[in-house]
């Protein structure tokens, strides 16, 4: 069983070799035509294009939902970004803050920071920046922030309850988040628990659905809502990556739900 410096360890660098090749992992259509390692980061990912401020260089592929659809995000407001990547949620979050607001993304990896810079720079906004940090250790200034959002990100972080109470630090009295992850009701096979490719592709790093929304209420916030949540359906030919045959079969049959879910809540 892997520690939480080992499980950050792998995550750095599956996400910093994410953000260095050229190609959008989403670029492949199913299972047939995707490596496993590819196919797990992607099968979660909803479809952004038609949402404003949107930039096809920032989009990587890698979500599970779309929280700045529903992040009540106002003009003016700071809205501060978690797990930021390639910046592809802090541009959208930057049409409806416009100028006047401000947007702030934080990734670990070094090599997601340099490539949101990159795009910041080519649109050049001048309110929106990058930081290099620990989302367990934001380097952002206690109640600062109207807005928290992140994307398919705190699957990835061992300790959630820390990345929980942190956002609680940031955010203005009164101000709110709205993040999409994954959650589980039910068990999930011991090899896939094991898997560095499924934690990586925040499958097997999920908690239990009312674990989840539990550490959010133990963090101090009021009105915690369910905006959206959908099934994530795991194909058989990725399973057959992780399985022998007959664990397969009995995964089929016996592993609980996996859902992607937006949840909102106020601080």
């Amino acid at each position: 069983m892997r520690n939480e410096q080992e499980l950050k360890e792998l995550v750095h660098s599956k996400y910093s070799a994410i953000a260095q090749s050229t190609n959008k992992a989403s670029g492949c259509c199913d299972t047939s035509c995707c490596g496993p390692s590819e196919e797990v980061y992607t099968l979660m990912a909803d479809e952004y294009t038609n949402l404003e401020g949107y930039n096809q260089d920032a989009d990587l592929g890698l979500g599970c939902g779309l929280p700045t659809q529903f992040a009540k995000i106002k003009a003016g407001d700071t809205v501060l970004d978690l797990g930021s990547g390639a910046g592809n949620d802090c541009f959208v979050a930057r049409h409806e803050t416009g100028d006047k607001g401000q947007v702030i993304g934080v990734d670990f990896s070094e090599a997601m920071i340099a490539r949101a810079r990159a795009n910041v720079a080519k649109l050049g906004f001048q309110n929106v920046e990058f930081r290099h940090g620990d989302i367990e250790n934001l380097p952002v200034a206690s109640n600062s922030v109207d807005v928290v959002v992140s994307n398919c990100v705190l699957n990835l972080v061992p300790n959630k309850a820390n990345v929980f109470t942190e956002i609680y630090r940031v955010l203005k009295p009164g101000a709110h988040f709205s993040i999409s992850d994954i959650v589980i009701e039910g068990d999930l096979p011991p090899s896939l628990q094991e898997a560095a490719e499924m934690y990586a592709g925040c499958v097997s790093g999920a908690i239990q659905r009312q674990d989840y929304l539990q550490l959010i209420e133990k963090a101090g916030f009021k009105n915690v809502t369910l905006q959206k949540e959908k099934p994530i359906l795991l194909p058989e030919e990725l399973l057959q990556q992780y399985l022998s045959p007959a664990d397969v079969e009995l995964a089929k049959e016996k592993m609980g739900d996996i859902m992607s879910i937006t949840v909102y809540a106020e601080k």
